[in-house]
């Protein structure tokens, strides 16, 4: 009997589109001989819908249009069997389920990406592929990220946190920056990714303009001293926190002193079709002697258990070519296009990467199972209000 398969992808972020382009790039990759597939869209408001056009990268064009073919659902747990349930329910005739056996979270960025969804997963029951909530939270949080990797002695850069309540004296925020990481800088939102709200300022103009566009997006930004001589080197890890292995390295190339959102999707988006993240200008194998390759490999396992990850995430160093320093930047739990197109290259084709992350996801829902989550005892049998002051015994 094939494993059905929930793939959701869109969701309420501003990476909705790029989600999109990822979850619908799995969907044709699936092995069909094994899994059932059932694509989920997220609507910006976080509604799920199925249905026939949800697979077809067509269908949007016309969102509006594909929501009126399409049927509504909400996830329901009923005695350990998970479904998507038609909503609103009818009154009179069958509500037909759809039954799903693992979710496979195909999201990017805030709300979806952060644990915010994994752990409405987690709630309902429902074995979901890629990392855990906590793993998800972190990954997402790269101050919280920096101060694990660094007891962890992976190098990061040193950075500063800033609030909105920093940004309402922004006078005085600008001159703590000059005054702490110093010019240039890079001023970035503390949760997001493909390159959102990410700007360089080399002097106090550009520095304002970088903190009103973070702060457009995000309550938290930080600010790092930027490399001035920087290399970008991106390697993806599978596995988990157990056991995993890191992929084919990567140099992205980019038309500024960032790799901007731009570079990744929108300078492609003509002729890469649903090629996503697989679009944008790179050179595979990067151009790195086999120490230099190694030691990116490694540090990008090392980091990935650290982090406590599953799955398959992306990892994005930087290589200070002055000093020939290797840095973590971040990391991407859930990246685009599931970063395939590295994977292909040390001899694992999408289609058994995008198993061998459904087995995963398996494998950790079978160890939960056996461990204990609830005592047997029934305290609250004797319990009574009488004198109690609501404190734990």
């Amino acid at each position: 009997m094939k494993i059905k398969v929930a793939m959701l992808f869109g969701g309420k972020s501003v990476e909705h589109e790029v989600s999109v382009i990822t979850g619908i790039q799995a969907v044709m990759n699936m092995d069909t001989d094994k899994y059932e597939v059932i694509p989920v869209y997220m609507t910006k408001t976080n509604e799920m819908y199925i249905g026939d056009a949800v697979g077809e990268i067509e269908s949007y064009k016309n969102i509006p249009e594909l929501l009126k073919k399409s049927q509504r659902v909400i996830m329901v747990n009923e005695q350990g069997r998970v479904m998507l349930m038609p909503f609103p329910m009818k009154k009179f005739g069958k509500n037909h389920a759809v039954e799903i056996d693992v979710a496979f979270p195909a999201v990017h960025g805030t709300n979806v990406e952060d644990g915010a969804f994994q752990g409405y997963l987690k709630t309902m029951g429902i074995p979901f592929v890629g990392c855990d909530v906590t793993a998800s939270a972190v990954g997402m949080d790269k101050y919280i990220m920096k101060a694990i990797l660094k007891e962890r002695a992976v190098p990061v850069l040193d950075a500063q946190l800033y609030t909105l309540a920093d940004y309402a004296e922004i006078d005085s925020l600008m001159d703590r920056i000059e005054n702490g990481p110093g010019y240039p800088v890079i001023i970035k939102p503390v949760n997001l990714g493909s390159s959102v709200g990410i700007g360089v300022a080399k002097n106090r103009v550009e520095l304002s303009h970088a903190l009103d566009d973070a702060f457009r997006y995000t309550t938290r930004v930080l600010a790092e001293h930027a490399i001035l001589n920087l290399r970008e080197i991106n390697c993806s890890v599978l596995g988990d926190e157990n056991d995993a292995t890191a992929s084919e390295c990567e140099e992205p190339l980019h038309t500024s002193d960032i790799l901007s959102y731009e570079d990744k999707y929108v300078n492609h988006a003509k002729d890469s079709g649903t090629k996503g993240m697989a679009s944008v200008s790179r050179k595979i194998p990067a151009d790195l002697s086999p120490e230099k390759r190694g030691e990116v490999r490694a540090l990008a396992v090392k980091s990935f258990q650290a982090l406590g990850c599953c799955g398959v995430a992306r990892i994005d160093f930087m290589i200070d070519e002055d000093t020939g320093t290797l840095y973590f930047n971040e990391i991407n739990t859930i990246p685009g296009s599931l970063a395939f197109y590295l994977w292909e290259p040390v001899g694992i084709p999408y289609r058994e990467l995008l198993d061998r992350m459904i087995q995963l996801a398996l494998k950790r829902s079978r160890t939960e199972a056996g461990l204990t989550f609830t005592f047997d005892t029934n305290i609250l049998s004797q319990a009574g209000f009488a004198g109690s002051k609501g404190g734990k015994l």
